[in-house]
């Protein structure tokens, strides 16, 4: 496939390349383009057609629902088979456009294939100047994972989807760095009380200050425990090298990651290690990269993708990473982090 790259300023849009998307969009092709979470990769949501080739794209499980992005209310109302609750308004009020992505009950009118056969629908409407552009350029909700090859980690700069899609979609629109560099947080709302299926970029507390209650999905926190939503199941965002995760006191994890490095390295392995800006420093003798500062985690989440990628490039045979609390966006990144190093963790006592 003959694939078409195309580079955008989000501050002065071209308008030409937007219409153009929007018509390959509307002819069920596949379009790669910018949001604040990370890349996405769109196609007609209501065509079964265009849908079937997202899942070719990327090589991706058909069980595996997909999120249907809009850039208007009335999109939302064409796709939900309920009234709009008090609890959808107020979070729509709060957090949209953003990175929250809602379950409803689905209408008539969504194929199967992009909910996986369930009878809800994951909707989000992107903060993003030509998402929103794009959407309404074509006049369609479009369906639209990130966009990488399933299982690696999620595209957040524009070489990322150039290297993994190149050749597999129609046409790629390049922006700048995705500003939050995570995948927006799922939010089921079609049962009596909220459940957090996948956490992002609206945290657990920012949440449960506009609902009260909120609850989290157990497969979340418990490895031993089947996620709710079926593409969590899956092992995603994993690098090409192994990964360990050690948590414990920052003392404690400095020590055992070093001793750990050179244990690897003596047996002729070369060896990453994910630290922060805080810890960086006392590594020796590795490939070392820093997510940033442990006092600002958005900062860090937005570095987790790139970093990861980075260590492919690198050509590292074992990655060594720091845990981070899990409060805040430290849920989305430690949930990112778990699921890329297929929850090997090793925990140390002070």
């Amino acid at each position: 496939m003959n694939t078409e790259v195309v580079y955008l300023d989000e501050q002065a849009l071209d308008d030409h390349m937007i219409r153009r998307a929007a018509e390959i969009i509307r002819a069920d092709g596949t379009v790669v383009f910018p949001t604040e979470t990370v890349y996405g990769l769109g196609a007609n949501a209501l065509s079964e057609k265009a849908v079937e080739a997202i899942f070719a794209a990327k090589g991706r499980p058909s069980d595996n629902p997909l999120i249907v992005h809009i850039s208007h209310l009335d999109m939302l109302v064409y796709l939900i088979g309920e009234p709009l609750s008090d609890k959808a308004r107020l979070l729509i009020q709060r957090f949209w456009p953003g990175p929250l992505t809602l379950i409803f009950k689905k209408s008539g009118k969504v194929p199967s294939s992009v909910t996986a056969g369930l009878d809800t629908v994951a909707v989000r409407m992107p903060d993003n100047p030509a998402a929103l552009e794009l959407i309404r350029a074509s006049g369609l909700p479009i369906a639209a994972p990130s966009a990488n090859i399933s299982g690696k980690p999620s595209p957040t700069l524009p070489e990322h989807v150039v290297s993994d899609l190149q050749g597999r979609v129609d046409m790629i629109l390049c922006s700048t760095k995705s500003r939050i560099g995570l995948e927006s947080t799922v939010l089921d709302l079609s049962g009596s009380i909220p459940v957090i299926l996948r956490p992002g970029g609206v945290t657990y507390e920012e949440l449960a200050e506009v609902l009260g209650e909120v609850r989290i999905d157990k497969g979340l926190l418990d490895a031993h425990c089947t996620p709710k939503s079926p593409g969590m199941k899956y092992t995603h965002y994993a690098p090409d090298a192994d990964m360990v995760i050690v948590k414990g006191s920052i003392n404690s994890v400095q020590e055992k990651i070093q001793a750990l490095a050179a244990s690897k390295a003596s047996e002729g392995l070369s060896v990453g290690v994910l630290a922060s800006d805080e810890t960086a420093g006392y590594y020796k003798n590795v490939n070392v990269l820093s997510l940033g500062s442990r006092k600002n985690y958005a900062v860090i989440a937005s570095n987790v993708f790139e970093k990861l990628r980075e260590f492919d490039i690198i050509g590292v045979d074992v990655i060594y990473a720091e845990a981070y609390d899990e409060q805040g966006m430290g849920l989305a990144v430690m949930n990112r982090m778990k699921k890329a190093a297929g929850f090997n963790m090793i925990e140390v006592q002070p």
